[in-house]
């Protein structure tokens, strides 16, 4: 099976136009997120697909591939999808990259491939966080099965604890926006329309569990800090941690 990592990169962000070409450091916050997908040795091809030749431009100049796609895209999932079909059969799954998490790891994108190797038709990642965090409605919360597929996103903090109860962990699992998809797979959920519980809660991956569709989640132990603003780019320069 062969993989293809695509990078969606929107120059017209409304809350941070330009944001793929922001610098970190001495380089572009698509290149940091090109190198880190490139550094995974599951992946058979990588491509920013972005609706802009100023980023397509950029893109090609650090060497790296890019796809200019239809500026009519409602999600990252459809630019996806299009993408896939410019690269004309070079892949048979494909892996959508956040393109404004440029310190995602190689391992976190490889745990994703693994899940769609083993079966999986999506695949997604999850990280455990304290309760204090899983009240902000701009976390996405999720509740897996024992077979460690989803049963529910939310906004909302689930499960809810009706009692205190004493546990190892938090009971609380927050979404990482990375998703795999095999082909055929990527094709249907494009074709869906938008479903009740995706308009209530905003969340289009509800749209896949509502038709039927199981997305299988694997858990990992870092998160890559999501640059939405210019105030979070602010903050990933002043941490010495990341660099």
């Amino acid at each position: 099976m062969k993989f293809a990592g695509i990078i969606p990169a929107r120059f017209a962000s409304s809350r941070f136009p330009g944001k793929p070409l922001a610098m970190i450091g001495n380089k572009s916050m698509v290149q940091r997120v090109y190198e880190q997908a490139m550094a995974c040795t599951g992946l058979d091809v990588v491509a920013v697909a972005t609706d802009d030749e100023r980023i397509a431009n950029h893109v090609t100049n650090f060497g790296g591939v890019a796809l200019l796609t239809s500026p009519n895209h409602p999600s990252g999932t459809d630019r996806c999808l299009e993408a896939a079909f410019l690269l004309n059969g070079a892949a048979d799954a494909v892996i959508n990259i956040q393109g404004d998490e440029p310190f995602i790891r190689p391992d976190q994108i490889s745990a994703v491939i693994e899940l769609i190797r083993q079966g999986a038709s999506i695949a997604t990642l999850a990280i455990p966080i304290a309760p204090e965090i899983a009240i902000d409605p701009n976390k996405v919360k999720l509740v897996r099965d024992q077979n460690g597929k989803a049963l529910y996103f939310s906004r909302s903090p689930i499960p809810f604890l009706r009692e205190p109860i004493e546990m190892e962990r938090s009971p609380y699992l927050k979404h990482l926006g990375i998703y795999g998809y095999r082909l055929r797979t990527l094709r249907e959920i494009a074709a869906l329309p938008v479903s009740p519980l995706e308009q209530s809660e905003k969340l289009e991956q509800l749209r896949w569990l509502e038709n039927g569709y199981a997305i299988h989640v694997s858990i990992t132990d870092f998160e890559s800090p999501a640059i939405d603003t210019p105030e979070d780019l602010r903050s990933v320069l002043n941490s010495k941690d990341l660099f």
